[in-house]
C-alpha cells in the first residue's frame, strides 16, 4: 500500500517506484546546461538517511555540481572546517551533533558558507532557531525537488558573503551602539537592554545576516512570519518602523534599515 499523498514517506516512496533519475529528467528547465550556467559548484550534502542521500547527490550530480557527503555531525563540521565548499545542505537531525550545533559551531569559527537546512521539524521555534545559528536558508519535508533545487540555486548565486556582509555574521553584531548577542538573544542600545518581540528580534536578525542586500518583503513573510501568502505585506512595514524605533534609527533619514521602494528592505552596513 502506498503511504499518503503529500507525505515525506510517498516522497521516498515516489524516488523508489518512478525511478529518481527518470523523474528529475523530465524537469529539465533546472538543468545546468541548458541555462548556460557555470559548473561544478562544490557541495557538502549532509544527510544521514541513505534513501534521501542517495537520491539527493544523485540529482545535484546530474545538474552539474560537485557533491561529497557526510552522514553524521562531526562528519560534517570537519569537513565545512577544511574549506572549499560553496554550499552546505545540512538535515537538522544528525547522529553525533546536530544541524543547529553544527551550523552555530561554524559560524562561531567564522565560516560563512552559505547552508541550506533540511527537517521535518516544522515548528516556527525550529525554523528561527535555524536562522539564529547561522543558516542561510531552511526547507522543511517533505518538499518538491524542483523548490529545493530553486533554493540551492538561489544561494549558490548569492555566492560567499563580501568582506563587509560577513564582518558581523558571528554570534555577535555591533552597529552604532547596538549590540545584538544572537547566543543570548539580547539586544542593547548603549549598554540597556531593549525589549523585542520575537517578531522584532527575528526581523533584526534576518536584515543583519543579508546585510548589504535588498530583502523583499515577500522573503520576510516566508522565513521571519513563516506566511503561507495570505498575510499582507503591510505587516512587514509595521514591525519595521516599530523595530527602528526601539533601536534609534530614525525612520525619516534611516542609517541602518533602509528602504528599497518596490522591493523591501536593506540593512546597510559602513
Amino acid at each position: 500500500m502506498a503511504p499518503p499523498p503529500g507525505s515525506w514517506l510517498d516522497l521516498r516512496y515516489r524516488f523508489k517506484r518512478v525511478g529518481i533519475a527518470a523523474r528529475w529528467r523530465a524537469q529539465p528547465w533546472v538543468r545546468l546546461t541548458e541555462i548556460g550556467r557555470a559548473m561544478a559548484n562544490r557541495i557538502l550534502l549532509v544527510e544521514d538517511e541513505l534513501s534521501i542521500r542517495v537520491a539527493l547527490e544523485d540529482r545535484l550530480r546530474s545538474v552539474g555540481h560537485d557533491v561529497e557527503v557526510a552522514d553524521n555531525g562531526m562528519e560534517a563540521f570537519e569537513r565545512a572546517c577544511e574549506g572549499g565548499y560553496d554550499l552546505i545542505i545540512l538535515d537538522l537531525i544528525l547522529p553525533g551533533k546536530d544541524g543547529f550545533e553544527v551550523c552555530g559551531d561554524l559560524r562561531a569559527k567564522h565560516i560563512h558558507t552559505p547552508v541550506l537546512m533540511l527537517t521535518a521539524r516544522t515548528m516556527l521555534d525550529d525554523k528561527l532557531r535555524g536562522f539564529t545559528c547561522g543558516a542561510d536558508d531552511y526547507l522543511t519535508k517533505p518538499f518538491d525537488v524542483p523548490e529545493l533545487q530553486a533554493r540551492v540555486e538561489a544561494l549558490l548565486r548569492r555566492g560567499p558573503p563580501s568582506p563587509r556582509a560577513a564582518l558581523n555574521m558571528g554570534r555577535q553584531y555591533r552597529f552604532g551602539d547596538v549590540m545584538v548577542d544572537s547566543k543570548r538573544s539580547r539586544v542593547t542600545v548603549g549598554g540597556n537592554l531593549v525589549p523585542l518581540s520575537m517578531k522584532e528580534y527575528n526581523l533584526l536578525l534576518y536584515l543583519l545576516r543579508n546585510a548589504g542586500e535588498p530583502v523583499n518583503r515577500e522573503d520576510l513573510l516566508r522565513d521571519v512570519w513563516n506566511s503561507d501568502g495570505r498575510t499582507p505585506t503591510r505587516t512587514v512595514d509595521v514591525h519595521v518602523g516599530w523595530l527602528r524605533k526601539k533601536i534609534g534609527d530614525d525612520p525619516k533619514n534611516p542609517r541602518w534599515i533602509r528602504t528599497v521602494y518596490g522591493v523591501g528592505y536593506e540593512f546597510m552596513v559602513e
